[in-house]
């Protein structure tokens, strides 16, 4: 053995230990002939090669997979609590230290800030709290969001802040529709309602308005292909590239599957988490402006 392959295996000790490398890579090192190593380069390069396709991948499959951290009920119950008090920077200390524990941004969205909105709808049904409560406790909720998406500086802007409520020919709509509504209202939202629209004024009114959000309430399960033609053609056609779409109604649920078949971004189970999901579809359009995507 040279000098040059004594180095070699004097590396390959330190990366196994004293029991040296896996037999079958321990031939690859003492067994090459001669006419395969004629210079320094040539070795380095094969060492190189070795490494790379089947040293790094063995190491990397000893590596421990680390689980995903997911909030808990307890953690939905206490952001709740902090947002209907009046010390904001407690509420926004708590999700930054879930954050920092690890909790992917996303998972923030989904399984904390959401939850919290739908548990503040639910104490305003059971009157446990006031309307004035909830909106107040929905609007820190919505700061949260921003302010974690980095969109905080341009949210708060009026003409961003619009959001086209509309249903189609023949839907029933009773109360919900008007519930959302009046809770984006309340959140600082602009809104714009079109009941029974045909699909070519509803185009229409994409084409003229920069929304920000589309927001359809669907009863009827025969009416999803009419449903997901009208949404394609509002994407396609809408003055905001990025145009955010949520989806609501006792058709869904909470079946986030069933709104993306559709053409939908999201849906929401309630008020006031409908309120939280387009703040969440307003930073996604915003982000799409700062990068130049479109939806």
């Amino acid at each position: 053995m040279d000098a040059d392959d004594g180095l070699t295996a004097r590396r390959a000790t330190r990366l196994f230990g004293a029991a040296g490398l896996p037999e079958d890579l321990s031939l690859r090192f003492t067994a090459l002939p001669p006419s395969e190593v004629a210079d320094a380069d040539d070795r380095r390069a094969r060492l190189a090669g070795l490494v790379s396709d089947e040293i790094a991948p063995r190491l990397a499959a000893l590596a421990p997979v680390l689980p995903v951290l997911h909030p808990s009920d307890v953690d939905v119950a206490e952001l709740a609590t902090l947002v209907l008090g009046r010390d904001d920077l407690r509420a926004a200390a708590f999700v930054s230290g879930l954050r920092d524990a690890g909790i992917p941004v996303d998972l923030l969205f989904t399984e904390l800030l959401e939850p919290a909105a739908q548990r503040l709808g639910a104490l305003w049904d059971s009157d446990e709290i006031d309307f004035i409560d909830v909106t107040l406790g929905v609007g820190r909720l919505q700061a949260l969001l921003s302010v974690f998406n980095l969109t905080h500086d341009l949210a708060a802007s009026p003409d961003r802040r619009t959001v086209l409520m509309f249903t189609l020919p023949g839907e029933q709509h009773g109360l919900g529709i008007g519930m959302v509504e009046r809770f984006l209202e309340a959140g600082g939202w602009s809104v714009a309602s079109e009941r029974e629209l045909p699909l070519q004024p509803l185009i229409g009114r994409v084409e003229e308005q920069w929304f920000a959000v589309a927001g359809l309430t669907l009863t009827d399960p025969a009416n999803l292909p009419r449903a997901a033609a009208a949404i394609a053609a509002m994407k396609a056609n809408s003055r905001n590239r990025a145009l955010g779409v949520m989806v609501g109604g006792p058709l869904f649920n909470g079946n986030e599957e069933l709104a993306r078949r559709i053409g939908a971004h999201g849906t929401a189970t309630s008020a006031p988490a409908a309120v939280l999901l387009a703040q969440r579809l307003l930073d996604r359009a915003i982000a799409a402006d700062r990068t130049g995507a479109a939806a």
